[in-house]
């Protein structure tokens, strides 16, 4: 285990590279990885939606843990998802990672029956019982279609094991309100997602940024994250125009879909997202060529 935050900085988020039966090729998962920790991520997102959580197995999910925590070997703090629908499996999945060695858990409140507010603090009550590790609240309603009210992240932020939250970037862009807001009701560290709003979130205030390009496309991404981190309002924006090309790509075709394509450009890999969701087009697949182009001399 890493003795370092998990949940400050640049979190990185690398996809799983699985087969079409959910069979994990832990082989390159351990090389990306491994591009990870060479650039100094401040941690490592493992089996977020990125990494597919939802589509693998519990044996396929713990495989994927004791890949990325062999490889790691302590160097970086892993973050691993643990959301589920039912209460039981999402502690059977924070007991496996925590056995693996895993340093810390992050959790979206998945359903098919929307929950409500108090069902969600059952559930991740219930999770945080099971396991010693600390934990970071995945509220990301694109997914799981639940919002969760300033009450719940307050009354969450109680529990002991729970530490942090990872937003989606609000509506109204107002980032300094709401940060200020959830410093004032919670003593949670404070992270956003959305790549295209990181230089924004970043320099309003953030605790923690958790990214998608950043699981592939690491240095980029670090340039603009330590920027930001130093204040550094100019090189964040420097940063920040240089990926937007990507960023639309990532907002137009889903973050997801983009990686997928990353991938193989790169050179590091061959796989296709889990059905049924579908490869992007050739046009699309073009489109995303041509603006990665650039960026790939700084990997």
């Amino acid at each position: 285990m890493s003795d370092s935050s998990p949940f400050t900085g640049l979190c990185a988020f690398p996809l799983t590279p699985a087969d079409s039966q959910g069979r994990v090729d832990t082989e390159i998962l351990s090389r990306l990885v491994e591009r990870l920790c060479n650039a100094r991520v401040d941690s490592i997102g493992l089996l977020g939606s990125t990494g597919i959580y939802a589509y693998l197995s519990r044996e396929e999910r713990r495989r994927a843990v004791d890949a990325a925590v062999e490889c790691i070997g302590g160097r970086v703090p892993l973050v691993v998802g643990v959301g589920a629908l039912r209460t039981d499996h999402a502690q059977d999945l924070a007991q496996d990672a925590e056995a693996s060695g895993a340093d810390a858990l992050l959790m979206a409140p998945v359903s098919y029956t929307p929950l409500t507010q108090d069902e969600a603090y059952e559930h991740y009550r219930a999770v945080t019982e099971a396991t010693g590790l600390p934990l970071c609240i995945y509220n990301n309603p694109g997914t799981t279609h639940f919002n969760f009210s300033i009450d719940l992240l307050e009354q969450l932020a109680r529990l002991p094991s729970v530490k942090a939250v990872k937003m989606p970037l609000p509506a109204n862009g107002d980032l300094l309100s709401e940060i200020g807001m959830l410093r004032g009701r919670t003593s949670l560290s404070l992270g956003y997602s959305g790549d295209w709003g990181m230089a924004d979130a970043l320099l309003a205030g953030s605790d923690a940024f958790y990214s998608v390009l950043g699981g592939l496309m690491p240095k980029p991404v670090m340039a603009l994250a330590r920027a930001g981190q130093a204040g550094d309002a100019d090189q964040v924006r420097a940063a920040d125009a240089e990926l937007k090309p990507l960023w639309e790509t990532l907002k137009s075709y889903g973050s997801l879909r983009v990686m997928y394509v990353l991938l193989d450009l790169l050179g590091l890999g061959t796989f296709e997202p889990p059905r049924p969701i579908l490869p992007l087009d050739a046009a699309a697949r073009n489109q995303v060529v041509s603006v990665a182009q650039s960026l790939l001399k700084m990997e």
